[in-house]
């Protein structure tokens, strides 16, 4: 299927590969998750993967859309775990195709729990998570020696589509000068209300990413205080990265992308 000078495993019939397909550009694709798209029996995607992605999946092989989109009508995850399940023990060689990373915010690590319970044999295919590839795709890169040696990664709802309870704000806020947020925009006001009230810059430098690694892809700067208005006017839409420090400002010399 590809012509490597080394053996890729085999995607044996009756198992599931739970794997990352990137933030977007096709190219960000693994040599692993390319293989599993190539070899599949069926192909069982969510939402944010690229069209680009799944129209690499060969002729005569089952894609199944089973997508989950805030605020939209989406699959029940107990529905997916199921249907992979089910597939499976079919004699099915299932591919669980997840935008980015399946274990970075995603509901990766719960799918495989399942299986693992259902006694149903998988592998995982790390794929490049937005907070990472995408931000690279903006001319924003997570660390810089000049500007942080911490970086935080962070979630904008849970599972109920809240802000989780747990946040320390006083901790997230001093504990690392640059701050990633997955799915930002639904509670944006809060985010930067919070993030002010413990002790951020109202002026510190803000992006907010759209699309990342697509050729959809917006990038706006801002400020923290400023934010809201900036995103409402420019009327944008999730999928968005919202990315809070000093590497912000890196990003006029570092905009490399050309759609």
């Amino acid at each position: 299927m590809l012509d490597l000078p080394f053996d890729l495993p085999v995607f044996e019939p009756g198992s599931v590969w739970l794997a990352g397909a990137g933030p977007g550009d096709p190219g960000l694709l693994t040599l692993l998750a390319l293989h599993a798209l190539r070899s599949a029996d069926v192909v069982v995607h969510d939402a944010l993967v690229d069209a680009r992605i799944l129209a690499l999946i060969p002729a005569g092989v089952a894609a199944e859309s089973m997508g989950k989109r805030g605020g939209e009508a989406s699959a029940r995850q107990a529905d997916i775990t199921a249907r992979l399940i089910d597939l499976a023990r079919a004699g099915k060689k299932v591919l669980r195709l997840k935008g980015g990373d399946p274990f970075v915010f995603g509901r990766g690590p719960e799918e495989a729990l399942a299986l693992v319970a259902a006694g149903v044999p998988f592998r995982m295919v790390p794929g490049i998570t937005a907070g990472i590839g995408g931000l690279a795709y903006a001319g924003i890169p997570v660390t810089s020696k000049d500007t942080n040696s911490a970086v935080a990664f962070v979630t904008g709802h849970g599972p109920d589509g809240e802000i989780p309870d747990e946040f320390d704000w006083n901790a997230l806020a001093r504990g690392a000068p640059v701050l990633v947020f997955y799915m930002g925009l639904k509670h944006l006001d809060l985010l930067t209300e919070r993030l002010m009230a413990a002790g951020r810059k109202a002026d510190e430098a803000v992006a907010v990413v759209c699309n990342a690694a697509t050729p959809r892809q917006i990038v706006l700067e801002t400020s923290l205080a400023e934010a809201v208005q900036a995103v409402e006017r420019a009327g944008l839409k999730p999928p968005a990265l919202l990315v809070v420090g000093p590497v912000v400002e890196l990003r006029r010399q570092l905009d490399w992308w050309i759609p």
